[in-house]
């Protein structure tokens, strides 16, 4: 008997322990549904990149000839200041001057070389003109035989012989010439001056430095032509380059004025693609007008390409088409057709369209969005929730263009101003708690513990 009360007592207590375990600890709080509103309006579709702000323009002057840096040129805003950083320069400005003495004495020797050959000139001449009048006064006398036919002969030799060194010495002015004009521009290239109008935005050289020119010119400044118009160029992934056109527009900001968008439009597609750990990109240019002057040279860019635009079109927040109900939780009359999808990739879908891409770029527009057919995968993203009682219904739409925040959603049984489910809010007398499908699943009766 005492044995069989034992029993009977375990389990008693084995039940009370089940039941109360049913009722307090396992039992599911109440849920409620947190909502939202399907709003109206305009969504743009962007690609983002990084990029650095770079003159229209840059003339790196440089020195054609070697010697050494005797004095820089004036400022032309202040006449007595030099040229440095930032001076603003006209075309033909007077840069620098290379010591020009050597230069100098080379111009000097050409000219007298010069000289010397056409003298030389005077004399060939005079001499071929002695011998062609030798040459006409035995012609006279070759037909009375007044002259051996030996010195008729010599008497021609010579005349064609000088008139061959008068040529020759017209050659030799010539070579003069040219020798004289190479030293004159030689000596002319010591006075450096600006090619462009501009600003110097890095000077290399100081007074009393020696360039040497060799095989490249020294650089000596570094000039920018007109800031007013000013490029950014943009580092975009090849998977992204597709969807940008020249004329694209664009809005890009700079940490030196965080508060400021700037807008500009895309000019150019260059097509030398650079690859930095295995990650293809391409520069895209883009033009900006720049009459404030508050862009310099070489910002970093944050840029953003309206690849697409809609309109008056309807939005939901990317969290309705990533939130995904427990079967349970579906109306009892659709649970059987949708658990399937339910029960597969539990936990969540991989959410909207849109994210980011390797490269530095990202992109917002949905890779699936042009194509017709979707695998069975991707139809859970074309899925909304509404609430029905203390159940969930699921309504068909059809996925457009994301930002990255809202999807563009679309269907027959879609309209403005319908409440779609985002999350659940679990309620008991002692949380208040909102469900998050990317946070880990706490122990049921956890909450009352605490």
């Amino acid at each position: 008997m005492r044995i069989a009360l034992v029993l009977l007592v375990l389990i008693g207590l084995t039940a009370g322990g089940a039941a109360y375990y049913r009722t307090y600890v396992s039992a599911e709080p109440p849920v409620a549904f947190r909502t939202v509103v399907v709003k109206r309006g305009d969504l743009p579709s962007t690609i983002t990149a990084t990029g650095t702000v770079e003159p229209e323009e840059i003339v790196d002057v440089g020195a054609q000839v070697t010697g050494m840096i005797k004095t820089l040129g004036q400022d032309p805003t202040d006449p007595n200041k030099t040229i440095d950083y930032g001076s603003k320069v006209h075309a033909g400005t007077v840069l620098a001057h290379i010591d020009d003495t050597l230069y100098q004495a080379q111009v000097d020797q050409a000219k007298a070389n010069l000289a010397n050959a056409q003298a030389n000139l005077l004399q060939l001449q005079a001499h071929a003109d002695q011998t062609k009048q030798e040459w006409q006064r035995a012609e006279s006398l070759l037909p009375t035989k007044a002259i051996a036919d030996t010195d008729y002969d010599l008497d021609v030799a010579n005349y064609k012989q000088a008139t061959a060194s008068v040529a020759v010495g017209v050659a030799t002015i010539e070579q003069a010439k040219a020798a004289l004009k190479t030293a004159q521009a030689n000596l002319d290239y010591c006075t450096i001056k600006s090619p462009i109008e501009g600003v110097i935005i890095d000077r290399r050289v100081n007074v009393g430095q020696t360039v040497v020119s060799s095989l490249s010119a020294s650089s000596l400044c570094l000039l920018a032509k007109d800031l007013r118009q000013i490029q950014v160029w943009a580092s975009v992934n090849e998977a992204d380059i597709g969807k940008i056109q020249p004329g694209t527009p664009v809005t890009f900001t700079v940490d030196a004025f965080p508060n400021e968008v700037f807008q500009g439009k895309v000019d150019q597609i260059r097509l030398n693609a650079q690859m930095t750990q295995n990650v293809v990109t391409y520069t895209v240019v883009v033009a900006t007008d720049n009459s404030s002057l508050k862009l310099l040279p070489y910002l970093t860019a944050n840029l953003s390409f309206q690849v697409d635009f809609r309109h008056d079109v309807l939005l939901v927040p990317n969290a309705a088409l990533r939130w995904k109900p427990r079967p349970a939780q579906v109306a009892p009359d659709v649970r059987s057709k949708v658990a399937a999808s339910l029960t597969a990739n539990k936990g969540g879908g991989k959410g909207p369209p849109g994210g980011q891409s390797s490269g530095g770029s990202q992109h917002s527009q949905s890779p699936g969005a042009a194509k017709p057919d979707r695998t069975a995968k991707d139809q859970e993203h074309n899925r909304v929730w509404v609430k029905d009682g203390d159940f969930v219904r699921p309504v068909e739409a059809q996925v457009g263009i994301s930002d990255g925040v809202t999807t563009e959603i679309s269907g027959d049984k879609i309209s403005e101003g319908m409440e779609v489910v985002i999350g659940e809010i679990h309620k008991d007398a002692n949380t208040d708690d909102t469900t998050n499908p990317f946070a880990p699943t706490l122990f049921k009766g956890a909450a009352k513990a605490k």
